[in-house]
């Protein structure tokens, strides 16, 4: 029997068992950091999946407290609502309807559960006919200044409806300065501003234009949302909307960004959210579906690494199911 080496140290004594691993693990997952995405449609005892997101739904606001209700009861604090109205126009006229699809949903989550956090997404391109996230101009580009006044009009509809998040995804310029002046101005000083302040021109948003039902017409989205090869341009985005007034940040998507989240984790004074988004997610089911991978360790491993990069908060459709596991 050879000798056994002398080493100054030894990093895998402290891996020999799950308590010690735990004891000294660097970074916690916990449900309380986790937000749900979720999409409410128009109708009644609506239920419908979405074929791409395999355990992911479209819902009528009256089964959608039922969801939120299971969200809440696993320890998930807070939900993200995307909006699919009844019919759509070149304006996207509809997210100003205070008795819309979103601000139904919303009043009925405050009454049914007043203790969920209810976000709601604030975009244009869930009510533009043409799947754009602005006003566009007659050449066809989008109006930058027209989106962000629209916008911080519908902030207010959101936030008198119940909404205690609302959420700007659209990139357009000085938008988040304009929903904070037009909330505080409406009487909504504390309703709080959560800016998808780095979105990416991403190919994994895919499935999410199926459940979202707002796909582009015609080109894309590049001509607004990050240009994915620009990290630099991510500080100044965070910059600005931190100066503009919002209150967290938000990074899109999570799992192909965490190098900009270790970046701006570290200089940005607000809590920074990511989230893993559709084809993320889609993903991994389709390879748990195949047996190529176990599905809950494959989602717990990506939440970690997305908390590990310096997110506080992740949006992730794994959410009930992740607060379940972690609770198990």
């Amino acid at each position: 029997m050879s000798e056994p080496l002398w080493l100054p140290e030894r990093p895998r004594r402290l891996r020999q068992t799950a308590a010690i691993r735990q004891m000294v693990a660097e970074t916690d997952l916990r449900a309380s950091q986790l937000i749900y995405p979720l999409f409410v449609r128009t109708g009644r005892g609506e239920a419908r999946p979405i074929a791409s997101m395999p355990g992911q739904h479209q819902w009528s606001a009256d089964r959608l407290v039922g969801e939120v209700s299971r969200a809440a009861a696993a320890g998930v604090p807070a939900v993200m609502l995307f909006g699919i109205p009844a019919s759509k126009d070149a304006q996207g006229s509809g997210i100003e309807d205070t008795e819309g699809v979103v601000p139904d949903a919303v009043r009925r989550l405050k009454d049914a559960c007043p203790e969920v956090i209810v976000m709601v997404d604030l975009c244009l391109c869930d009510y533009t006919d043409h799947g754009h996230c602005g006003l566009l101009t007659p050449r066809g580009t989008v109006d930058n200044d027209a989106t962000a006044a629209r916008l911080a009009r519908a902030a207010v509809v959101f936030a008198d409806a119940g909404a205690d998040v609302v959420a700007p995804s659209d990139m357009m310029d000085g938008r988040v300065g304009a929903i904070r002046a037009a909330l505080d101005a409406s009487g909504h000083e504390q309703t709080l501003v959560l800016s998808y302040a780095v979105k990416y021109a991403s190919g994994f948003y895919a499935p999410f234009r199926e459940a979202a039902e707002n796909r582009p017409q015609f080109g894309d989205r590049r001509g607004y949302q990050m240009d994915v090869a620009n990290a630099r341009e991510a500080l100044r985005e965070a910059r600005l909307d931190m100066a503009e007034g919002a209150d967290l940040l938000m990074v899109k998507p999570a799992l192909s960004s965490l190098d900009i989240l270790a970046r701006l984790a570290p200089v940005v004074d607000r809590p920074l959210a990511a989230y893993q988004v559709s084809g993320e997610y889609s993903q991994i089911m389709a390879a748990a579906e195949r047996g190529w991978l176990d599905e809950r360790t494959a989602a717990l491993e990506t939440l970690l690494a997305i908390r590990r990069a310096g997110a506080s908060v992740i949006l992730t459709y794994f959410a009930v199911k992740a607060a379940q596991w972690l609770s198990a």
